[in-house]
């Protein structure tokens, strides 16, 4: 509790006091009696001076129709109709409301600022062989940072010497810390737990994992789901017309039929009090602001309310492959020359690649093991989803899939292999090909399985790998639809094929990691991006990231989504039945102050109480 918490509880107890007190006298004295509006004042002003300045502060300004002006009206009113104490404790118990409710909008809004603790307020940077302590901001891409034992890992990096096991709760929710060797990407955020390491850095603090993290922390709730934005905009009508309602209910009756006055006025008062919309306006946001919570602290960083909501009705759901539901970590299973050796076929496809960051190139060069001589290498030039051509020495190497030999004109035959093929072709001559294999991710056969647990009416692949490869992967994790053999634009054109095929009020979300994701990601309903080890632009394209990279987290944010969904209609229909019902009775002259004070205060505590559900969620 912080300190303005503190001294708004501390005035309730003093008021609670003398209200007790000032009852307690009126009944054994009739002086007190005599002064029962003066000594009820004492109270009243204690516990609501702040409410009456704030409506007098917002009518200047133009906002007339709000919570405060709503009880300020109601509370003097009541005070000058006779109704002293019922005006005192209407104003003491609506600040109890909000003392309640500003401690749970203060605990939803710790558990995604618990994020804000990954950020790292140092780097020990290592210069002519000394460690200097400075900012991360002040470490430039290739320099040497020494990461101890206990401290955060300031910026992501390459671990150049050392090994040591990493906590990245912080960033994925995983308890489970992660084992790191010598050649390992870290990145920031997380917590190095045992060995000293020396990480080379490869991005600047400000490109940083950890950096565009909190940028997505501190923007989270700029993006209003479609329920918030309801009821903004119906909250803005709604009390105009309860007020208007309010004082036709304490004129019209007296003037047609000639009745009491005061009682009419009273009736008004509590229609006031009743109407006051804090159940709604509050509960709504904090339930979708408590969903955001409890999905970071499970790994899940959701952008902002609307994302959340759609996420709760999404049909249909494509993967990309390569790095979403297979690990991208590929590696050489079978090299079948035709014209030269094993060797030489390995050589040339691994040089030709030598300047292509694909997981495939990458998985080439490795196989090659040896020092690349880029003297070799000239007129290097790549087709994106294709392949690459090359000059080594004095051939001109091509190296690709299916198509990109189709396209040069190389016959080709294919691999009875299960992987993806890479066709290398020297000087327009068809040369060999190297299969190379991609492992599925231990959650991903899971993953599928739980989502059509969770109503997803389809799952779809997209990949530009081999038709053969993926089938049979698709097949192995039962996903219904595969297309292969894609470039980026077939992804979208693809993407939006499905879109028309949707029901409307449904949405389609994509899940992907790489560069060439990132159009996909933007264009389906919901794009969400492996966090990772997934590309800057997929994620930034993304709506929801996932921090670690496991598919089966998608099911677990669904669950969490239709949750905060229930949890906002049940606060809907229970603060506006209960409303209508008081007012209602209110109007009738039935209903009292006190009901007045539990259709405002009491609907607001139990919608609250049910809003801070959203956040308890078990890390899986």
């Amino acid at each position: 509790m912080n300190r303005k918490q503190k001294n708004v509880l501390i005035r309730i107890i003093i008021s609670l006091v003398l209200l007790i007190a000032i009852k307690t006298a009126s009944a054994f004295s009739e002086i007190v009696c005599d002064y029962e509006l003066i000594a009820y004042l004492i109270p009243y002003a204690i516990i609501g001076w702040d409410v009456l300045w704030k409506a007098i502060r917002n009518i200047s300004r133009g906002q007339v129709f709000d919570e405060n002006f709503l009880m300020a009206i109601a509370t003097i009113g009541a005070m000058f109709t006779g109704e002293y104490i019922e005006g005192a404790a209407v104003m003491l118990f609506y600040q109890v409301g909000e003392l309640f409710q500003s401690c749970a909008v203060g605990r939803s809004r710790k558990s995604i600022a618990s994020l804000m603790n990954i950020r790292p307020d140092h780097a020990n940077i290592e210069r002519d062989g000394k460690l200097e302590t400075v900012s991360p901001e002040d470490v430039n891409i290739g320099d040497t940072i020494v990461i101890k034992p206990g401290e955060k890992i300031p910026l992501d990096g390459v671990i150049l010497d050392g090994s040591s096991t990493v906590d990245t709760a912080a960033l994925t929710g995983e308890s489970v810390p992660r084992d790191v060797l010598t050649g390992d990407d870290v990145v920031s955020g997380c917590i190095n737990l045992s060995g000293v390491l020396k990480v080379r850095v490869t991005k600047r603090f400000g490109e940083s994992t950890v950096a565009k993290i909190l940028d997505l922390v501190e923007n989270t709730g700029s993006k209003k789901a479609k329920s918030e934005n309801f009821i903004t905009k119906f909250a803005r009508y709604y009390t105009p017309c309860v007020v208007v309602g309010a004082v036709l209910l304490a004129v019209l009756p007296p003037l047609i039929t000639g009745g009491d006055w005061a009682s009419w006025i009273h009736r008004a008062l509590i229609f006031l009090v009743i109407s006051c919309p804090c159940a709604l306006v509050i509960s709504v946001p904090l339930s979708f602001f408590g969903g955001i919570g409890g999905a970071s602290r499970c790994g899940v960083l959701v952008k902002g309310g609307n994302y959340l909501e759609a996420l709760a009705k999404t049909e249909i759901i494509v993967f990309d492959k390569t790095g979403t539901l297979t690990k991208g970590v590929f590696n050489v299973t079978a090299i079948h020359p035709d014209i030269i050796s094993e060797s030489e076929l390995l050589e040339y496809a691994a040089l030709a690649e030598h300047y292509s960051n694909h997981p495939i190139s990458r998985s080439l060069k490795d196989a090659y093991d040896r020092e690349i001589d880029t003297s070799r290498i000239n007129d290097y030039a790549e087709t994106a989803g294709r392949g690459v051509r090359a000059k080594i020495d004095s051939a001109v190497i091509c190296a690709g899939n299916n198509k990109y030999m189709d396209e040069i004109g190389v016959k080709w035959h294919p691999c009875h292999h299960v992987g993806t093929t890479v066709h290398v072709a020297v000087n327009g001559e068809y040369a060999g090909h190297i299969v190379i294999s991609d492992e599925v991710k231990s959650d991903a056969k899971d993953a599928i399985s739980n989502l059509k647990k969770h109503g997803i009416k389809k799952t779809v692949m997209l990949t530009g790998d081999s038709k053969e490869t993926a089938e049979s992967i698709a097949a192995s994790l039962g996903i219904d639809e595969v297309y292969s053999e894609l470039m980026p634009a077939d992804k979208v054109s693809n993407v939006e094929k499905l879109i028309s095929e949707k029901s409307s009020d449904k949405t389609l979300a994509f899940v992907g990691d790489g560069i060439n994701d990132a159009p996909v990601l933007a264009r389906a309903d919901i794009g969400i991006a492996m966090g990772a080890m997934g590309s800057d632009a997929a994620i930034e394209a993304a709506d929801i990231v996932l921090m670690d990279d496991k598919p089966s987290k998608i099911a677990d944010a669904i669950d969490i989504s239709k949750r905060t969904l229930r949890i906002v209609y049940q606060n809907i229909v229970f603060a506006l039945a209960v409303k209508a019902a008081v007012l209602a009775l209110g109007a009738l002259g039935i209903a009292s102050m006190w009901a007045a004070v539990f259709a405002d205060v009491g609907v607001s505590v139990i919608a609250i109480l049910n809003a801070m559900r959203a956040l308890h969620v078990k890390s899986k």
